[in-house]
């Protein structure tokens, strides 16, 4: 379970941070580590914050977008401590521990954790199918980065040494690339029918995605969507 769980950092600031989040995952047993596109790393403050976390450090992933660290993820959990314009299913680090024992054996996971000062984007939450909130005072509920990772990284310990929970579907999910595809794919067919104004998108494709990620589709439902895409193309060029 907790080799296919990968702790994305967004666009650190502090490396620092960096340092102590990697603390934070070895003394949990978490190892994969990916960063996008930090504003400094390496740097000696990661090395020295992390404590002999340096081999995670060392095996960390740079890339330069969200994307690319998802891309071959097939379930994805973003952090938010802020509520939005659009409802997104909601849950608690216990409930996201609990996820992905239920679906880590055969697909990789990621969660991801934005600013330290801005947190993730609505653009970067609308890649994720599921907001974690941690439980904090309503005065002051802003964690430091590396005590959020801690935080989550607990729940997956604790999780992860209990008894077995069933599995619930045994299936091949799609990817986050995949999904991104579909979605992309989705958007221009409803341009050409007419559907979506892109001029005035509102929150339509947002309301999609917040449905499609409620199905969890699989690796062949996305092609049947993507295929009755490509027919209504055909019969619209056709015309």
């Amino acid at each position: 379970m907790m080799e296919n769980v990968r702790i994305v950092l967004v666009n650190t600031s502090h490396p620092g941070n960096i340092g102590s989040s990697a603390r934070a995952m070895k003394t949990m047993g978490l190892k994969n580590l990916y960063l996008v596109a930090p504003k400094l790393f390496p740097h000696d403050k990661a090395t020295e914050m992390a404590s002999g976390a340096t081999d995670v450090l060392e095996q960390a992933r740079v890339v330069e977008t969200l994307a690319e660290a998802i891309a071959d993820c097939h379930l994805v959990f973003g952090t938010s401590s802020r509520s939005r314009a659009i409802s997104w299913p909601v849950i608690s680090p216990r409930e996201c521990a609990t996820k992905i024992k239920e679906q880590a054996q055969k697909t990789n996971i990621a969660i991801v954790f934005g600013r330290e000062q801005t947190g993730l984007t609505n653009e970067e939450l609308h890649q994720c199918q599921y907001h974690i909130q941690i439980p904090a005072d309503s005065i002051y509920c802003s964690l430091n980065l590396a005590s959020a990772v801690q935080v989550l990284a607990y729940e997956l310990r604790v999780i992860h040494e209990s008894a077995p929970v069933p599995v619930l579907k045994d299936c091949d999910y799609a990817s986050s690339e995949e999904l991104e595809g579909f979605y992309e794919h989705l958007e221009r067919v409803m341009i050409q029918i007419e559907f979506l104004n892109p001029k005035a998108p509102k929150q339509l494709m947002a309301r999609l995605r917040r449905l499609f990620y409620r199905a969890e589709l699989d690796k062949r439902e996305v092609n049947i969507l993507r295929g009755i895409l490509g027919a209504i193309e055909k019969s619209c060029s056709s015309r």
